[in-house]
């Protein structure tokens, strides 16, 4: 009996020790391959296949230079910076991996007094000082032959745009000609110069847009003034952001760009709160006038009503009201993925929009082009005025009738374009007498196409606002400075349809991934349904209060005059009876229905909680229970 529980204690020790070499083993093989696998729905640490496009395109090896300091300390900051480089680290070997020879990577430990620290500020890259006084290096140099593309510090709130960053730089390096964005708007978008007494009370002038800023990574970008009568012939693709009170001479100017092939993205706008903050110091939230193209849509068949906006209960948002209380938005509009076309380029891969008092575009496009929707609203929609939109979205709310409608807010229209300006340039206005001598055969001076010789594409979206920071970015202080994080995909939208337009498609389908936003859809809609019962049901008690003061008016009338006049009938004392026991009911259904609701919502956020957090330890479980019970079962059967 000893000998044999000897031997078993032999074997197993055997097993252990020939397992623990089998897995050392493994490891050995196996350590210098590198393999990940990437469990989130949106594959965001899986290389994109704009990268993998770019990497493929490659015809000269590329070399990155990485550099990192490797500090002694142990403070928080450190730490911190520490693990990110090691994420940055597993990227870069990723970019390896998928060069298939042409990424080089090298690492380099900027010391003080280094050739590593003198090698890294040649490149361009300098360190960040620290709070403890420690100066921190953490960049990216991307070389190609004589260019180079720096990023002089990876800041780690950026890491969602890391990949876009560092695919970009590589781009850059591999085609250093940028094409020229041209942008023409009433709004101060490059930013205004301070006042110089308002400078001495440390008040600084307004800074670009972030947008300018991001477009001029990737593009020459060039100011086009609201009054130019002729855009340059270098510039690719025109940026018009609300355009209000636009000439005649200036549309014709946009309309002959058009004609030589130029690409225009357009952002109209009819009710622009940004304008009406610029514009209207001492109202605030009075709108100011609204911008449009009209004589442009027009021509293409479309128009924008710049009295109203589109309000959509399934889109709605809250935002600040009086006294910073959250108020209903209905015509602040939160676009998801359902609302943009998934099969165009621009729109695949963003599924967050915000536009704040967006128009509609309606029309039929004219002969010869062809329109395809990029952003629109649902069907529980309706249009209505924008002032009152904007006064009161409670009110708003009250009156709603859907209108069974999806409105465009975005359109992309391609084809032959014929100008707008068919008896050629618009002239100056002139007196009678100067109508008097011209002559009846008299043609405009100067040459003018009347149509595109090539298809050419024109973007319109019924919103400007959307390319505001304060709309689009989250601001956010920082160890390492005021930082903006991208709250939607506004800006990607807008940066899209730049790549789009001047041809390279790869770096779209790697930015639009680094704003990754996934709402509630089913929350929204259960809302938005019991709403809608919750404004029946107002409506029910107001129109039973309407219909009492008008039953109680009439039998004041029947009333003889003199003092009786003031004092109610019994017939009278009956219908207010009758009307506070109807409002007590409704009352109490109204209170019953917002407990529904509330129930409802909580038992769907605790389902997906549960989901969420006890669904695979969960399965784990169970799975290794199965597996112990047929085991033990096999081995009772042995």
């Amino acid at each position: 009996m000893k000998k044999k529980g000897l031997e078993t204690m032999l074997y197993s020790a055997g097993g252990v020790l020939a397992m623990a070499v089998i897995l050392i083993a493994v490891n050995v093989i196996t350590g210098p391959v590198k393999a990940r696998v990437d469990l989130t729905d949106e594959k965001v640490f899986t290389l994109s296949k704009g990268t993998r496009e770019i990497l493929k395109n490659l015809d000269t090896p590329v070399k990155i230079r990485f550099y990192f300091s490797q500090a002694e300390t142990a403070s928080p900051e450190t730490v911190f910076l520490k693990t990110y480089a090691k994420r940055v680290e597993d990227l870069l070997s990723e970019y390896k991996k998928a060069g298939g020879g042409k990424i080089v990577i090298e690492k380099y430990d900027p010391q003080p007094d280094s050739d590593a620290e003198d090698r890294a500020r040649l490149d361009g890259i300098e360190g960040e000082m620290l709070q403890s006084g420690e100066r921190m290096y953490l960049g990216l140099s991307v070389n190609m032959l004589d260019e180079r593309q720096t990023i002089p510090f990876l800041q780690p709130s950026r890491e969602a745009q890391l990949e876009y960053d560092i695919s970009r730089a590589i781009s850059r390096v591999a085609d250093p000609e940028k094409p020229v964005v041209g942008i023409m708007s009433a709004m101060p978008v490059f930013g205004m110069p301070g006042n110089p007494m308002m400078r001495q009370m440390g008040q600084q002038g307004q800074q670009p847009w972030v947008l300018v800023n991001e477009l001029k990574n990737d593009f020459e970008v060039k100011r086009v003034e609201m009054t130019a009568e002729k855009i340059d012939d270098d510039i690719k693709v025109l940026f018009v952001i609300h355009p209000r009170e636009i000439t005649d001479k200036a549309q014709f100017a946009i309309d002959q760009f058009i004609m030589r092939g130029g690409k225009l993205v357009a952002f109209l706008d009819p009710l622009p709160l940004i304008d009406s903050r610029e514009q209207n110091q001492m109202f605030g939230s009075i709108p100011n006038s609204g911008s449009n193209l009209e004589k442009l849509m027009k021509a293409w068949g479309l128009s924008l009503d710049t009295s109203k906006v589109v309000a959509d209960l399934n889109l709605k948002m809250q935002i600040r009201g009086q006294n910073n209380q959250p108020q209903e938005a209905p015509s602040f509009l939160s676009l998801s993925a359902e609302n943009l076309d998934k099969d165009d380029i621009i729109t695949s891969q963003i599924n967050s929009i915000w536009m704040p008092f967006a128009g509609a575009i309606i029309g039929t496009p004219a002969a010869g082009l062809t329109r395809t929707v990029l952003a629109k609203s649902t069907k529980d929609s309706q249009l209505v005025d924008g002032f009152m939109a904007n006064l009161s979205g409670e009110n708003v709310i009250k009156e709603f009738k859907a209108s069974g409608t999806e409105y465009a807010l975005a359109v992309r229209l391609t084809g032959k374009f014929k100008t707008a300006f068919p008896d050629g340039p618009p002239s100056e206005p002139k007196t009678d007498e100067e109508k008097k001598d011209e002559k009846k055969d008299e043609k405009p001076a100067g040459d003018w196409l009347k149509e595109t010789k090539q298809e050419n594409t024109v973007i319109v979206v019924a919103d400007a606002d959307m390319l505001f920071d304060a709309f689009s970015l989250r601001q956010m202080q920082t160890p390492f400075g005021n930082l903006a994080m991208p709250m939607n995909g506004n800006l990607s939208f807008a940066q899209n349809t730049a790549e789009q337009l001047t041809g390279d498609n790869n770096l779209i389908t790697v930015r639009s991934r680094a704003v990754q936003s996934r709402p509630f859809t089913v929350v929204r809609k259960m809302q938005t349904e019991a709403e809608a019962n919750y404004r029946n049901r107002i409506k029910e008690l107001e129109d039973s209060l309407a219909e009492t003061q008008r039953q109680l008016n009439e039998l004041q009338q029947k009333k003889e005059s003199g003092q009786q006049r003031f004092i109610l009938s019994p017939e009278q004392q009956q219908a207010l009876e009758n009307f506070r026991k109807k409002e007590a009911e409704v009352k109490v259904q109204l209170k019953e229905e917002r407990k529904k609701l509330r129930r409802d919502i909580d038992s769907l956020e605790g389902r997906l909680k549960w989901l969420n957090i006890a669904a695979m330890p969960i399965i784990v479980s169970l799975s290794g229970i199965t597996l112990a019970y047929f085991k033990r079962k096999r081995t009772s059967a042995k």
